[in-house]
C-alpha cells in the first residue's frame, strides 16, 4: 500500500509492506530498513528496503519527556545513535516498532558554514539559524559584581568570554553554562571584541590581546584614559579611546605580535563607538560628531555634524550610515559621491505642533515624530 503524505520536510512515500512471516514481521528483499526513508526523503518505488521500523524483542520503557535541565547543547555532539534510547530525537529509538519523525534540533550544517546544501528545499534541516518560533532563555550566567560591557566568543573556541566593570573577564563553558575560569584585570573592561581566534579586551589606558589558539598573550599601551570600543579592518586593530584619538595597531608576522600603525586624530572629546564599513571607519564622539577616515590613507575625510549631543553609536547598513544620539535622534545618511549627506530625521518621541515643509530639514520640535526622506 502506498501513501502520500505532505509532511514538515516534503513528500515522504511510505511503503507498508507486511510478510506472511511469523508475529507479521515486515519483509524485503534485505531485510534492511531505508535510512532515506528513515531521513524522509526516499523517492524510489519501488525502494528495495523496508519503510517502516523492525519489531523489538523488549523495548524499554519509555521516559517522561520533561525537561532536562538548565545546560547548553553542543549541536556537533549526539547522532542517530544505534537504534536505541536517543536523547536528542533524532534515530528510531523507542519500542513501538513504528517511525516517529521529529523536528531536528539543530539547524543545517551547510547553512550555517554558508556553503550550499544539495539537498536544497527538501533538506531536512532548517536552513535557518532560529528552529524555533520564540526565544526561550536556557540559563542566566551569575558572578560578576558589576556590569557587564562586553562578550566574545572566539573562532574555534568553546568558551564564552565576558567583560565587566568589576574589573575581571570571566570565561563560560558553553556545554554546562559553568563559569570555567576568571581573569583580574585589575581596572574596569571598557569593551570587548573576538576576531578569528583573537581576544581583544580595552581597559584604562591599555588593549589586552590573547590568541584562544596559541596562548600568546599581549599588553597594546597608547591609550589615555578607559578604552570605549574596538575594531578590525583592513589588517589593523582600531581603539577609539577617553582623550579623543583612534589608535591603530598593524599585527607583523615576523614579530609575531602588534606593531603601532597610526594615530587618528580630530575629535575634541571621547571617542564612543566605531564601525566599519566598506573601505572606511565611521567614529562616533562625545563632541557630537562623526567623522569618516579612509582606511587606505588613514585619514579623515569627513565630518558629520547633524547631531546637537553625544552621538552613541553608529552603524553601515547598505549605503545608509545609521547614529543615535543623546539628543533623542537617530539620523540617517546616505553615500553618494564619497559625500554623507542627511537623509532623514528620526525623532524617538512622539507629540505635537510639527512642521515639516521641505527635504532635508531640521526639525526644531523635540517631539517631532515625522520621518522625511527625498
Amino acid at each position: 500500500m502506498d501513501i502520500e503524505t505532505d509532511g514538515r520536510f516534503g513528500n515522504k512515500r511510505v511503503h507498508n509492506r507486511l510478510g506472511p512471516g511469523p508475529g507479521g514481521a515486515p519483509s524485503s528483499t534485505t531485510g534492511k530498513v531505508c535510512n532515506f526513508w528513515r531521513a524522509g526523503r526516499c523517492n524510489r518505488f519501488p525502494c528495495p528496503y523496508l519503510h517502516s521500523e523492525l519489531p523489538e524483542a523488549a523495548a524499554p520503557p519509555k521516559r517522561s519527556a520533561g525537561p532536562g535541565g538548565n545546560v547548553w547543547r553542543n549541536p556537533n555532539t549526539g547522532g542517530r545513535g544505534g537504534g536505541g534510547h536517543n536523547r536528542w530525537g533524532r534515530g528510531p529509538g523507542g519500542g513501538s516498532g513504528a517511525a516517529t519523525h521529529r523536528p531536528p534540533d539543530r539547524p543545517c550544517k551547510f547553512f550555517l558554514a554558508g556553503t550550499d546544501c544539495s539537498y536544497g528545499e527538501r533538506c531536512r534541516y532548517p536552513h535557518s539559524y532560529c528552529i524555533s518560533d520564540s526565544i526561550t532563555m536556557l540559563t542566566l550566567l551569575k558572578g560578576h559584581e558589576k556590569g557587564v560591557t562586553g562578550i566574545a566568543l572566539p573562532t574555534g573556541s568553546d568558551k564564552l568570554y565576558s567583560g565587566s566593570k568589576d574589573g575581571t573577564v570571566r570565561t563560560w563553558d558553553c556545554q554546562t553554562g559553568q563559569c570555567a575560569g576568571v581573569i583580574t584585570m585589575g581596572r574596569e573592561v571598557g569593551c570587548m571584541i573576538s576576531e578569528g581566534p583573537w581576544l581583544f579586551v580595552g581597559i584604562p589606558d591599555a588593549v589586552k590581546v590573547w590568541n584562544m589558539q596559541t596562548a600568546a598573550e599581549m599588553n597594546l599601551t597608547g591609550p589615555t584614559g578607559q578604552v570605549y570600543a574596538l575594531a578590525v579592518a583592513s589588517e589593523l586593530l582600531f581603539a577609539a579611546t577617553q582623550d579623543g584619538r583612534i589608535l591603530a595597531w598593524r599585527f607583523s608576522s615576523a614579530t609575531n605580535c602588534f606593531e603601532p600603525a597610526a594615530s587618528l586624530d580630530g575629535h575634541k572629546l571621547a571617542v564612543v563607538s566605531l564601525i566599519v564599513g566598506g573601505m572606511r571607519l565611521y567614529s562616533a564622539s562625545m563632541d557630537k560628531t562623526i567623522r569618516v577616515w579612509d582606511l587606505a590613507t588613514l585619514q579623515c575625510i569627513q565630518t558629520l555634524s547633524d547631531h546637537t549631543d553625544v552621538v552613541m553609536s553608529v552603524l553601515c547598513w547598505d549605503q545608509f550610515l545609521l547614529s543615535c544620539s543623546l539628543d533623542q535622534t537617530i539620523k540617517v545618511s546616505l553615500g553618494s559621491y564619497r559625500e554623507w549627506k542627511l537623509r532623514s530625521n528620526i525623532y524617538t518621541q512622539r507629540g505635537a505642533g510639527c512642521t515639516c515643509p521641505q527635504w532635508y530639514a531640521r526639525c526644531t520640535v523635540k517631539t517631532c515624530a515625522t520621518v522625511f526622506v527625498k
